[in-house]
């Protein structure tokens, strides 16, 4: 349908209005608009010494949600877990993002060996359990947004379990040798377009192992999982990207590392009709992507207003 706004200045204001049977421009609407999102929470961190990996944040993403004009929509941005320092403490849960009322929930955290055993916690994707002398069963993630962590090598020097990602679960920890033990590999992410181009978010991160012979660190999975330990230390998962952290390395007492920030994105097609975050196009999509805490907001379009 053709587009007309006509000017009045009676009374010496200005108003725009849109005469009767002429349409809205293109991606607004009298009532609403239909936004496509992706949510992503922040990743777990890994365990401390032959430490599980941290779980991937949890990860959703739908089309055709439908947006009232006016309604402000808050925006939170989940931030990624601590790694275990020292101790046998165990990695901390990533926090959850939310847009409206989708929430993703944060990764788990990974499991290390130590005082009183810290488990692997459950999460947007389940953690990795530790290695030698914790507890080595890795933790569940959420139907619809993660998988489920690997399990620990519960066998003298043992590697942890990787991390799970968005669409592959985390693997297992091996004992390798008389006295070594490799991290299992980080679950990988999902990819999504919505930012423009194919990036990959959601990566579990990799287990620690052991510096003994024969031991080696557990690779982070795609999406901005971060590879365990060895003998030094563990890499953090990817900012805004919501990949795990992985687990530290044993015998040198090594920390897990931490957990990747989230992500928010909501796109839709046409011009811009909607504020918040950082805005850009790429057509036919007008693009909000918020790294941090904000408020999206659909443009009101009354069929008059004001431009004084």
């Amino acid at each position: 349908m053709p587009v007309l706004f006509l000017k009045s200045t009676a009374n010496g204001n200005g108003y725009v209005v849109r005469p009767s049977g002429y349409g809205y421009p293109s991606g607004l609407s009298s009532g609403t608009i239909s936004v496509d999102y992706l949510v992503v929470a922040g990743g777990g961190g890994g365990g401390n010494n032959h430490g599980g990996a941290g779980g991937a944040g949890g990860f959703r993403t739908s089309t055709g949600y439908s947006v009232s004009m006016g309604q402000a929509l808050t925006v939170t941005v989940g931030a990624g877990g601590p790694g275990g320092a020292s101790n046998g403490l165990a990695g901390a849960r990533g926090s959850n993002s939310v847009f409206d009322t989708i929430t993703s929930i944060g990764g788990g955290g990974g499991g290390s060996p130590g005082p009183g055993q810290p488990a692997s916690t459950s999460g947007g994707s389940g953690a990795g359990g530790s290695g030698e002398g914790g507890s080595p069963l890795g933790a569940s993630g959420t139907p619809g947004q993660g998988t489920s962590g690997g399990n620990g090598a519960n066998v003298g020097n043992g590697g942890g379990g990787g991390g799970g990602g968005a669409s592959v679960a985390g693997s297992n920890g091996t004992r390798v040798g008389p006295g070594g033990g490799a991290g299992g590999a980080g679950g990988n992410g999902t990819a999504s377009s919505y930012s423009g181009s194919p990036v990959t978010y959601a990566g579990g991160g990799g287990g620690g192992g052991n510096i003994n012979p024969g031991g080696s660190s557990g690779p982070g999975g795609s999406g901005g999982g971060g590879a365990g330990g060895t003998g030094s230390g563990a890499t953090a998962g990817t900012t805004n990207r919501g990949g795990g952290g992985g687990g530290g390395g044993g015998n040198n007492d090594t920390s897990g590392a931490a957990g990747g920030s989230g992500i928010v994105i909501v796109r839709y097609s046409g011009s811009q009709a909607a504020t918040g975050g950082t805005v850009t196009t790429s057509s036919p999509y007008t693009i909000h992507t918020f790294t941090g805490p904000g408020t999206f907001t659909a443009n009101a379009t009354p069929s008059s207003y004001s431009i004084n």
